[in-house]
């Protein structure tokens, strides 16, 4: 298991445009399809992650928490399934199902999507406001795999909350922790 950091991609960064099918119900997902949500967050996770399997409670309590909200949410998961099968769609839709998802979870088979975010690791979050302006980017919170803080997703919430009632996102951010975007062989980011 290779540790990273999320590179912090810029405040203020446009949206990546991408087109990505979900595994959930095999419809294209893009920026567009949430239009009219004040607020859309990416999260890049997968399956076989351990950084990713210690945080399912917090992401099936976000798509609980933010059903109804004015925020658009999507899973995305780049990682090379070929030499990763657990992270092969039939797996992501597995996952989906299994913790409820309410938003998409889609397959970034040529990992364009995960380099134009510079998308580095799992878990790694993005948020942008509705002019689709990154406002976020970083951890879920300071819980991790064995160092017993408890998993709240306090940062991510902070931030959704500030960008839902208008309020300044606090632009002091931590970098998301985790495991390696398993990227295909002549990949580079």
């Amino acid at each position: 298991m290779a540790l990273i950091q999320s590179t912090m991609l810029p405040l203020g960064t446009k949206i990546p445009d991408f087109r990505l099918p979900d595994a959930m119900s095999g419809e294209m997902i893009s920026p567009k399809t949430f239009v009219h949500k004040k607020a859309l967050l990416v999260m890049f996770i997968c399956v076989h992650c351990p950084y990713v399997k210690h945080i399912r409670p917090e992401l099936a309590r976000l798509a609980k928490d933010y059903k109804n909200k004015d925020v658009g949410i999507v899973a995305v998961s780049a990682n090379d399934a070929q030499n990763y099968p657990e992270d092969a769609p039939e797996n992501l839709k597995k996952m989906g199902e299994e913790l409820k998802f309410s938003f998409p979870y889609c397959y970034d088979e040529s990992q364009e999507t995960a380099q134009a975010f510079r998308a580095a690791c799992t878990p790694d979050f993005f948020i942008f406001d509705q002019n689709r302006r990154l406002i976020y980017r970083g951890q879920l919170d300071d819980s991790r795999p064995g160092n017993e803080k408890p998993l709240t997703g306090a940062d991510l919430r902070q931030a959704l909350h500030a960008v839902l009632f208008d309020q300044r996102v606090n632009p002091h951010q931590k970098p998301s922790i985790g495991c390696s975007i398993k990227w295909k062989q002549g990949v580079h980011v």
